[in-house]
């Protein structure tokens, strides 16, 4: 009897002390995301719906729109100054995104704005962002409710090569100048962890 009572609290002490660490690692991850996320400016399209035709079109939008967005932020040095001047060029990007859906035979309306927007983790070449809330400028066709796509915006890890998913050597100068040196290398880390016991399946990303 006491081995087994010796046993169950080891097991119990041994559960708080891993859920505790758990937990912290949890917190310390999200303080990281948030303090990146105050640095970095993304990209959110959001497709009309799921059809074929709609998907296409978002990527046409996407690439007009990126390109117009990289010569607008190619000298922004801030997250903050990116998000400035996108707020100043909102009707440019809605005629810029109007057109192209008229072109392709369509006359879905355009909602642009600047919003906090729920990402998943993500990653660009080298670099993987956690799971959370970050600060973006949204480009909404139609009714939305389609796959979406996004990008980091600034620094700019979207706009090179046709707006494709990449990070050069410049804004990975511009990444490592902006974010502390604990941040960045955090962005080079894996960012999942998973606790398992009979019935607890936990997931922190």
């Amino acid at each position: 009897m006491y081995l087994k009572r010796a046993l169950f609290y080891g097991m119990l002490l041994l559960l708080l002390v891993f859920t505790a660490g758990s937990a912290k690692k949890a917190y310390e991850g999200r303080r990281m995301q948030e303090d990146i996320a105050e640095k970095i400016l993304r990209f959110h399209v959001r497709a009309n719906s799921d059809g074929e035709a709609d998907q296409a079109l978002k990527l046409k939008v996407r690439d007009a729109v990126g390109k117009e967005m990289g010569e607008l932020l190619q000298d922004a040095k801030t997250a903050e100054e990116s998000s400035r001047i996108a707020g100043e060029h909102f009707p440019e990007i809605i005629h810029i995104a109007k057109e192209v859906i008229r072109q392709e035979g369509y006359d879905y309306p355009v909602e642009v704005k600047l919003s906090s927007v729920e990402f998943p983790v993500k990653t660009y070449g080298s670099y993987t962002f956690p799971a959370g809330t970050y600060q973006a400028l949204e480009v909404i066709i139609g009714a939305g409710m389609g796959h979406n796509w996004w990008c980091v915006m600034y620094p700019n890890m979207c706009f090179e090569g046709s707006v494709y998913e990449v990070v050069d050597g410049k804004s990975e100068k511009v990444l490592k100048d902006t974010l502390s040196e604990t941040e960045y290398q955090s962005l080079m880390e894996e960012k999942n962890y998973k606790i398992s016991w009979k019935w607890l399946d936990f997931w922190d990303k």
